[in-house]
């Protein structure tokens, strides 16, 4: 009988904490072919303190991993990875790795990002074209009017500072603090 309790809470422990449904670009690619989708990447460094802190308090907020698995392939990409990977036609990798002395170099992909510290969240349209980045540790309640305004196409209907503020103003955040 305790193992059966035991089994349940666990269960119970397990899917009560909001995940992200995290995949590799590659992956997201090839299901944007399929289901067109926005892409947000975060990209991160296993050193980073402050994408430890966006991992769990921003994207393990349920509200953010919902709207994340809905409306966009999220992807997971280590600024600093060592491995190879081919997309847009061409390959990237990190080359510079073995020689770098302190921290490690930047993957080829993070720099034809243009990201140049982590973290930072990248989005693509649905077909793989950058939208906007964003740089530093977000709260949850700071990504979720992002979230909102880029996958229903707002952006593209601002042209001007008071637009954006305006709109700030207005947003209805679904966190409760």
């Amino acid at each position: 009988m305790k193992k059966i309790i035991s089994l349940i809470a666990l269960f119970l422990v397990t899917f009560s904490f909001a995940q992200v449904k995290w995949m590799t670009i590659e992956e997201a690619l090839k299901a944007q072919k399929e289901n067109p989708k926005k892409i947000l990447i975060d990209f991160y460094a296993d050193w980073c303190a402050p994408c430890k802190i966006m991992d769990k308090k921003t994207y393990g907020h349920q509200v953010i991993s919902d709207i994340l698995n809905e409306s966009y392939y999220p992807v997971k990409f280590n600024a600093e990875d060592k491995k190879e990977i081919e997309i847009f036609g061409r390959k990237f990798s990190n080359p510079n790795t073995e020689h770098k002395k302190g921290r490690n170099s930047l993957h080829e992909f993070t720099q034809y990002m243009n990201v140049a510290a982590v973290p930072s969240t990248v989005f693509l349209d649905e077909s793989g074209n950058p939208i906007t980045i964003l740089q530093g540790e977000l709260s949850a309640k700071e990504l979720e009017p992002y979230l909102e305004f880029i996958s229903k196409d707002l952006f593209k209907k601002i042209r001007s500072r008071e637009q954006w503020e305006d709109y700030q103003k207005k947003f209805k955040s679904k966190i409760k603090e």
